[in-house]
């Protein structure tokens, strides 16, 4: 009963995954509002919305129903329901996907553009992905690595699998219009498949001998099932490139629909097949999910590698559609400051080493670790990806409309950047708030223990400053068009804010003599640095000290753009002038003086 529910929950949030990425960006629209095509294909999402919610409620208590060990008509009670959602972590992401199946099912009637699409397309992923929080990799090592490649390979697998049954529910007159921008879509998740179920499928097995294990047979039977299908994509691919032909495109849907319904039962198998017991002479830290670290060193905090697998695949999804926007406009013949590239690859490379590298490993057990690596990504990398200008590079390479009226994904993203949302959280001062506040919010609150005590909660917060330190510095010293650019003499009083707050909170963080972390550090029982309130001390010094130098850096920077914008002000005038006494007219000089006698002139009257 369970493995039935938990197809038809996957089966029903996959296609709605490729619905709304079809009314979202494959089907054409006008200034953002649905067409025709479109509009049909919305009246399919209010039953696949209801299936997806009832299978969800039906996971849950069919869940429920084994951990209790009783028949499902006897566990309809609602103290027994209420704890299973509110105190087992289980019971909790599963109350997410069934409430994120009940809000969708809410909104789709009032879905009428392309920016609602998006937004019902997040909340469908949100509870798509929340069961996928808790698995098999939670009690083995690597385990971020491990439920950050799940997570990937899901998410990869709805938009290609979703994306396949929205090509098949198409008219045939929209489905060239919709299919070449669904390749690419589907190129790209094909890509994120292989490698994540590639990686992942060795982390559960261990070493090649368990490859024989019941385990091993469904990942491997499951391996070949998606090499076929990929064999098939690749091969219509081919053909559509050379001439559209919508016999072969619908004989393509067919096939790798049904090879995908067969993989898609073999995965919910899969999910309920323990991996191989994998034999270690390293002892498993429950909390932390993998092995205590050593204490850290020089060398061990620079060359550690422990990688969370879901930053790192926003990294390198990060840094390939940057490389795919270079590549895309070297072709056409524009050129892109290398300079620009240069600051983008340390922007990256610095998060990567405070999530992924020595010091990410060192932050999930120690305070001052934790400190150097929050600031590293709230300060540090956001000013090399500002510098970077990925915005614009976004705004100069992304697909404009194909038809008259068109937005396009460009004009989307032109309309998100200039929304109120957008005017609200890159006004500076909000930014500035954002940036400084959010660290009292953060660690003087039970919210710090509650996100550290979560290996989502790491991912959060490393998302969290990340993001909010990329709006600050963008509209501090970012070249992108954001809105609500200030003058520099007002960005410079907001840079001296906020080193003003951030040092306030650090002296505050130093002279308190209680710890901030709810007891989170002393329950992983680490056997060096055993003074917790000392590490702490050491941490605020540390957030102090690294976070005021790039403030600094961000100040220099200003006083430098300043410099160059009043040069190239002045070169401007200077060449206007020029031209105007090319053509024998008067230059703005002129015109100021002569306005200037007609006042001496008037003055008399």
């Amino acid at each position: 009963m369970i493995s039935l529910f938990k197809y038809l929950a996957l089966a029903s949030a996959f296609s709605l995954v490729g619905i709304l990425t079809a009314i979202a960006f494959l089907l054409p629209e006008i200034e953002g509002y649905f067409q025709e095509s479109a509009m049909k294909l919305k009246k399919i999402l209010p039953p696949i919305a209801a299936i997806w919610a009832l299978s969800s409620i039906g996971v849950f208590l069919t869940e429920l129903a084994v951990i209790v060990d009783k028949p499902l008509l006897e566990i309809f009670s609602g103290n027994l329901i209420r704890s299973f959602a509110l105190q087992v972590v289980l019971g909790k992401v599963l109350a997410i996907n069934i409430f994120a199946a009940l809000v969708l099912l809410l909104i789709i009637p009032f879905i009428k553009r392309t920016g609602g699409a998006v937004a019902a397309l997040a909340i469908t992923f949100i509870g798509l992905l929340a069961p996928y929080l808790e698995n098999h990799s939670t009690s083995s090592g690597n385990h971020m690595l491990a439920v950050g490649l799940v997570l990937v390979h899901v998410f990869a697998l709805a938009l290609w699998i979703g994306g396949l049954v929205a090509l098949a529910l198409i008219s045939k007159e929209e489905r060239r219009f919709a299919a070449s921008r669904f390749h690419t879509i589907a190129l790209w998740s094909l890509v994120a498949v292989a490698l994540s179920g590639l990686i992942n499928g060795w982390i559960r097995l261990g070493e090649i001998g368990n490859i024989s294990s019941g385990y091993g047979l469904l990942l491997l039977g499951k391996s070949l099932l998606l090499l076929i299908i990929f064999a098939v994509a690749f091969r219509f691919r081919g053909q559509q490139r050379s001439e559209f032909d919508d016999g072969a495109l619908s004989k393509q849907l067919g096939i790798e629909g049904l090879l995908f319904a067969v993989t898609m039962g073999m995965a919910v198998i899969l999910a309920r097949t323990p991996p191989p017991i994998q034999s270690s002479n390293q002892e498993i830290n429950l909390i932390l999910g993998s092995v205590m670290p050593e204490s850290p060193t020089f060398s061990r905090v620079l060359l550690g590698y422990e990688p969370n697998g879901l930053f790192l695949a926003f990294l390198v999804l990060f840094v390939a559609l940057y490389i795919k926007g270079v590549v895309v406009l070297t072709r056409r013949g524009d050129k892109w400051p290398i300079n620009r590239t240069i600051f983008f690859a340390l922007g990256i490379s610095v998060a990567d080493f405070a999530v992924n590298g020595g010091l990410g490993v060192y932050s999930h057990v120690s305070f001052s670790f934790h400190m150097v690596a929050h600031m590293s990504l709230a300060t540090l990398a956001p000013i090399g990806i500002a510098l970077g200008a990925p915005i614009t590079l976004a705004l100069r390479t992304l697909p404009i409309g194909r038809r008259e009226g068109e937005r396009g994904v460009r004009g989307f993203a032109l309309a998100l950047l200039h929304s109120r949302y957008s005017r609200f959280f890159t006004n500076p001062i909000v930014a500035m708030l954002v940036f400084d506040g959010s660290m009292f919010a953060l660690y003087y609150t039970d919210l710090f223990p509650w996100l550290m005590n979560y290996h989502f909660g790491h991912f959060f917060m490393e998302m969290h400053f990340f993001i909010a330190g990329f709006i600050f510095f963008a509209a501090i010293i970012g070249i992108d068009p954001i809105p609500n650019k200030l003058p520099f003499i007002a960005r410079i009083v907001v840079i001296l804010g906020a080193m003003s707050i951030h040092a306030f909170f650090s002296v505050s963080l130093m002279s308190s003599s209680v710890l901030v972390d709810g007891g989170y550090f002393a329950s992983l029982d680490r056997p060096w640095w055993p003074d917790l309130l000392a590490d702490q001390k050491t941490g605020a010094a540390f957030g102090w000290a690294f976070g005021e130098v790039p403030i600094l850096m961000a100040l220099a920077a200003t006083f430098v753009q300043w410099v160059r914008s009043d040069s190239n002000e002045t070169a401007r005038i200077e060449r206007s002038a020029q031209r105007a006494r090319q053509a024998g007219l008067p230059d703005d000089h002129d015109r100021y003086n002569e306005y200037l006698k007609s006042l001496e002139k008037r003055d008399p009257q």
